[in-house]
């Protein structure tokens, strides 16, 4: 990948969002010898212009953020990197640096949670325990969590009706899984749909 690092004096901007959310995590800059370590070591590098040097986000709180994917824009100046944070991305301690996290693209997260339960087969896991169930469990609880979605629907109890929207929405995630299926399949068929 070719990166205009001398347009603005060596330095690129790089925005970074959670890979699961697209979340805005944090603003750096990064010059030839950052991108290159952070090609070579899977966590972001950048260049400190305070410091004026190189520094492994992280470096002191362990605070990583391993790259799921590098984009550059049109012209080539500036990067877009889509990582996972392994914690709090802000120095203040906040999860991000331009706000705290947000609900948005927490279903990828969730998603993400209950495909670890199922691969590391936990224990005391309500998710596992209906998953090693088998399809025809999993698939029973969606379609009895969706009934009683349409009956929370025909009354007035905003609370119960989002209760059991929530519900359904879990157990769907957790057919997902058990089909080899994720999210984003059936996001792919939606915006298929919409063209």
């Amino acid at each position: 990948m070719m990166i205009d690092f001398e347009k603005s004096n060596g330095l690129v901007p790089v925005i970074v969002q959670d890979w699961l959310t697209l979340q805005v995590l944090m603003l750096g800059y990064m010059n030839p010898e950052a991108y290159e370590k952070t090609l070579e070591d899977g966590r972001i590098h950048f260049f400190s212009r305070t410091k004026n040097r190189i520094w492994l986000k992280g470096e002191t709180s362990e605070n990583y953020l391993f790259v799921k994917n590098i984009k550059k824009d049109c012209d080539s100046d500036a990067l877009l990197i889509l990582a996972k944070p392994t914690n709090s991305v802000c120095h203040t301690g906040s999860f991000s640096c331009f706000d705290e996290k947000n609900d948005k693209g927490f279903l990828y997260e969730l998603e993400e949670k209950i495909s670890k339960r199922i691969d590391e087969k936990t224990e005391n896991s309500y998710t596992y325990d209906l998953f090693k169930r088998g399809i025809n469990k999993v698939a029973q609880k969606v379609g009895e969590e969706a009934v009683e979605l349409v009956i929370e629907a025909k009354d007035n109890d905003k609370n119960l009706f989002l209760n059991e929207a929530a519900d359904l929405m879990y157990h769907y995630l957790i057919l997902l899984k058990a089909k080899n299926f994720k999210l984003e399949d059936v996001e792919k068929i939606l915006v298929e749909r919409d063209k």
